[in-house]
């Protein structure tokens, strides 16, 4: 029998998930040899190859100078599969400077992709798409250049689906993905594997102090932020907007997980067997990590938010690591990334160390 979109037993699955390889669970004890051999399972699950050096073979176009930064189109191979359009945005004055790999959202809308975080100068016709995106999510503000006017080097680029490499239709999601799997890769493998390569390349860019790279987005795009901070090490720092909960807290009736679609963009088959959601976050402790999630996002509840806070914190005390972890529930707060959060963000990045 069938509970809507679930199966009747699932509650059954559910409570046989005990996520045996977690920090504090599992049986390993030095948590450098722990990270080693859960980051070892969570890449075996990402179904896509980490061993890709393809050069990136970056190609720049479309300079045009800004309020305070350069703006370039940036055309780089993240993999040997294909070319990723992105833009990159750079301060003015003398570098290596800070930056920042911007990760969009889902959204649910697919004709923008970097343009729903930064201005799109070389292309008219998305322009009013990236107005409205960022009325609707962003308090009005283009979040690429206004780090870029702030000191930050700014790269942003399409996920496959989206912008230039789309665009994609919402009933299209499941098909893309069962199509990728089978060719034997997956598509949150594949979306993980790119945002991990756009983290190295940017870190390796001569413009940009490698030791202070962080990771930021909203939504889908704080998933990708701190699962890249968790795949990698070029992200030195990751801040994560509205994207923070446990597994059990999701799988529940009437929950957006439970119907497809999104959710395969963030799907790694079998990986609930060893870790929750937060475990996989916690491989990047102990780096600095700010995680902001709303009281009112129906996304996700309260009570699945502050559990998975929970879980996180206490790997980074654990660590003795505390005060480089920081997560907050706003209570008047929905599935946003409002003006005052970004703020909370900009100076979060300005002293993260």
């Amino acid at each position: 029998m069938l509970a809507g979109d679930l199966p009747g037993f699932h509650r059954a699955l559910r409570d046989e998930l005990r996520f045996p390889l977690a920090w504090g669970t599992s049986p390993i004890r030095d948590f450098g040899t722990w990270r080693r051999t859960a980051r070892a399972k969570v890449e075996e699950l990402l179904l896509v190859d980490r061993q890709d050096d393809t050069p990136y073979d970056p190609e720049f176009t479309d300079r045009a100078e800004a309020d305070g930064y350069t703006r370039e189109r940036v055309t780089v191979s993240l993999t040997r599969y294909a070319r990723v359009p992105g833009a990159l945005l750079t301060p003015h004055g003398t570098g290596p400077f800070p930056a920042v790999l911007l990760l969009h959202d889902h959204g649910s809308r697919f004709d923008i992709g970097k343009e729903k975080l930064v201005r799109p100068w070389y292309d008219d016709t998305r322009l009013a798409s990236a107005r409205q995106w960022a009325r609707q999510c962003y308090g009005g503000r283009f979040l690429g250049d206004e780090l870029a006017r702030r000191g930050h080097v700014v790269l942003c680029l399409d996920a496959l689906g989206w912008g230039e490499r789309g665009p994609l239709a919402y009933e299209r999601q499941q098909a893309l993905a069962s199509n990728l799997y089978h060719l034997g890769s997956s598509l949150a493998g594949l979306l993980a594997r790119e945002d991990e390569r756009a983290a190295a390349f940017l870190a390796g860019l001569d413009r940009v102090d490698a030791r202070r790279v962080a990771a930021l987005g909203f939504s889908l795009g704080g998933y990708r932020a701190w699962q890249t901070a968790a795949l990698g090490d070029a992200v030195t720092a990751a801040a994560s907007v509205c994207w923070m909960t446990g597994l059990k807290g999701m799988m529940v009736p009437g929950n957006n997980t439970l119907r497809g679609q999104s959710a395969f963009h963030m799907l790694h088959p079998g990986l609930a067997r060893y870790l929750d959601i937060p475990d996989v976050a916690s491989l990047a402790a102990p780096r600095p990590m700010l995680f902001l999630n709303g009281g009112r996002d129906p996304l996700f509840t309260p009570e699945g938010v502050r559990a998975a806070h929970a879980r996180l914190r206490a790997v980074w005390d654990s660590l003795h690591a505390g005060e480089r972890l920081r997560t907050e529930l706003w209570p008047d707060t929905g599935h946003d990334f409002t003006v005052r959060m970004q703020e909370e963000v900009f100076a979060w990045l300005d002293a993260a160390p």
